[in-house]
């Protein structure tokens, strides 16, 4: 098996070269090199859950900092340290259920011994209090009198009695890598069928002779457009061209491949063309907590034409795309810059480039940023994999998803 620690600083780079490109894929890989990471970790006898955890949180701070614009990979680390939570929380109830009935089952015993404490109360109750901070079950052991957990031995049971207790924290620590690996394949799975989840959904919001419109290029748009298809459902599609890579016109060619009316216009004449529409469906690069949209270029402004026109506004996203961070967070990179030649031919433009008499600065600049951001005013509906939802229940879905605690993804420092 490759070493661990060479396939992130692999993946650091290739996040670093924007190699991965499409949230879903960078979002798959992460969790893939997660599961490896947490199969290959070796973790202490006493807090596994918070080792662990630590541990995840140096691997995910690399993957953030990496590319901090594509905010998948911070859900996803996000996504696997609740899942350790959960997991944790989950066994250290269990544990706790089983002494408690043990305790039950030796009254008779717990009676004629006045003078050894038995489980409290206060250690039952803080197994199950905050789930965002749940204790670890070695914590809640190590405040439990050993007579209190077992009748007292002979001393000729001794050595039997230590490689017990190491067996059971053995047992301890394979029980949760099991369970969280088996949390995070279940996550791939999601992030890999979110399409087709998606998809499933189409016929209960496309109808027939319905007017269509889209920007750019979404494969989660495409497949919920053609499952309308596939369900005998005719309309047709207006796609924006998506300036300035022009993605819509390859998106428009697969649709007109699969069968879908089409037909192309320019961004610009979005405002003159949506009184025409009956539903603009739009992919998304993130969902904040707030219900705003960080997608492509040029959205907001469809997104206020279909408001003007009362046209509703529909965002496909999967489950992975939710942030659990606003977008007045300082942690959160909001936009970048592309490459300005794909606005401007340097050759035919190389004499405003120039630098200018005296100011020491180009007399033309070329600004050309990827994302724009919409405010969750102007969504009607948000599609997931989980169904459909409003904008303020946004927070909701978010609650279950991710722990309050690794909002900021980062160490403790060490004190």
């Amino acid at each position: 098996m490759p070493d661990v620690q060479s396939m992130v600083n692999e993946f650091v780079i290739k996040l670093k070269k924007r190699k991965v490109e499409g949230s879903k894929s960078t979002a798959k890989l992460t969790a893939e090199l997660l599961r490896s990471f947490i199969s290959q970790q070796r973790l202490p006898h006493r807090n596994q859950a918070g080792a662990l955890i630590d541990a995840v949180k140096a691997v995910g701070e690399k993957l953030i900092a990496a590319n901090p614009v594509e905010l998948a990979v911070g859900n996803v680390v996000r996504r696997v340290l609740h899942i350790i939570r959960e997991e944790d929380l989950s066994l250290t109830t269990a544990a706790v259920g089983g002494l408690s009935l043990a305790a039950e089952s030796d009254d008779e015993n717990d009676m004629e011994q006045d003078d050894h404490p038995v489980l409290s109360a206060t250690a039952v109750a803080a197994a199950a209090r905050n789930a965002l901070r749940p204790p670890s079950l070695q914590t809640l052991l190590e405040d439990i009198p050993h007579s209190a957990v077992a009748p007292p031995t002979s001393s000729s049971g001794g050595d039997s009695e230590g490689k017990s207790k190491s067996a059971d924290k053995n047992s301890m620590t394979r029980k949760l890598k099991h369970n969280v690996i088996e949390a995070v394949n279940e996550l791939i799975q999601e992030i890999s069928t979110c399409h087709e989840q998606i998809a499933e959904q189409a016929v209960e919001h496309i109808h027939h002779n319905e007017v269509i419109l889209t920007l750019g290029s979404s494969r989660t748009v495409m497949e919920f457009l053609c499952a309308a298809k596939e369900k005998k459902r005719s309309f047709r599609v207006f796609v924006a061209e998506g300036a300035p890579r022009y993605q819509g016109h390859a998106f428009a060619k697969e649709l007109a491949g699969r069968g879908l009316q089409t037909t192309v216009i320019t961004d610009s004449a979005v405002f003159a063309m949506i009184s025409r529409v009956n539903m603009v469906i739009v992919g998304a690069h993130a969902v904040m907590a707030n219900g705003g949209v960080i997608a492509p270029v040029g959205l907001n402004m469809v997104a206020l034409a279909a408001q003007r026109h009362a046209v509703p506004f529909v965002v496909l996203a999967g489950v992975h795309k939710l942030c659990p961070l606003y977008p007045h967070n300082p942690e959160v990179l909001l936009n970048e810059l592309k490459s300005p030649s794909e606005l401007l031919d340097f050759g035919e433009f190389s004499d405003c480039l120039d630098v200018g008499s005296g100011t020491g600065s180009p007399l033309l600049h070329v600004v050309n940023p990827a994302f724009d951001y919409v405010p969750p005013n102007l969504v009607n509906l948000f599609i997931t994999d989980t169904g459909g939802h409003n904008p303020s229940y946004i927070y909701r879905l978010i609650a279950d998803y991710y722990s309050a605690d690794d909002l900021v993804v980062r160490r403790k420092s060490a004190s």
